[in-house]
């Protein structure tokens, strides 16, 4: 899952919403810097994507990329699954999405001390170009995954997986709206026990 699910998935629990936040960004001993509701949340973060990578339905999504786009198929499906979740949050959340993701921002700014540098620096632009809310259109998807291509060191032509969304969409969204629910449950039984 990308960023708009990982903190959707801290269910509005501040410490842990930032742990999910920078569990890509904290690695090995250096959980350990962070209290025990950080660590939660960057443990969440770890559940989130080993369940994620190995459920069935995600591996029909990434099957289904894999020969247009190789090892980056995970990586355009979990950005698909954000779309999805952006597009269709009032049958998520009951806070409209615009509200939710600057609340989102101004939490996760105000704890920009014990947030790593490489992660503040990603919100900074992922705040001010409103990534998270912008989701929701084809173009922000277009933009994140033409963004994220301009960064890879091999040609990975995540540039135009917009287009194969768009020609697939209905197959996406039903593996989504099938696979989320089960994602949410599993989280919600995983944070009782991290």
């Amino acid at each position: 899952m990308n960023f708009l699910a990982h903190i959707y998935l801290s269910f509005e629990n501040p410490k842990i919403l930032v742990g999910n936040f920078i569990g890509d960004f904290v690695k090995g001993k250096k959980l350990e810097l962070y209290d025990d509701e950080i660590q939660k949340g960057i443990l969440l973060h770890r559940e989130i994507d080993d369940y994620t990578d190995s459920h069935p339905i995600v591996l029909e999504t990434k099957k289904r990329l894999r020969p247009n786009y190789h090892h980056y198929a995970p990586v355009i499906s979990d950005v698909y699954y954000d779309h999805f979740l952006a597009s269709l949050w009032s049958n998520y959340h009951k806070t409209p999405l615009i509200e939710y993701t600057n609340w989102t921002y101004n939490l996760l700014k105000e704890q920009n001390t014990i947030i790593p540098k490489n992660a503040a620096h990603l919100l900074s632009y992922m705040a001010r170009d409103n990534w998270l809310y912008n989701y929701q259109f084809i173009e922000g998807i277009d933009r994140a995954l033409t963004g994220m291509s301009k960064r890879t060191p091999f040609d990975s032509k995540m540039e135009k997986a917009s287009i194969d969304l768009k020609q697939d969409y209905e197959a996406y969204k039903e593996e989504f709206v099938s696979f989320f629910p089960e994602l949410i449950a599993h989280c919600r039984q995983k944070l009782d026990t991290l």
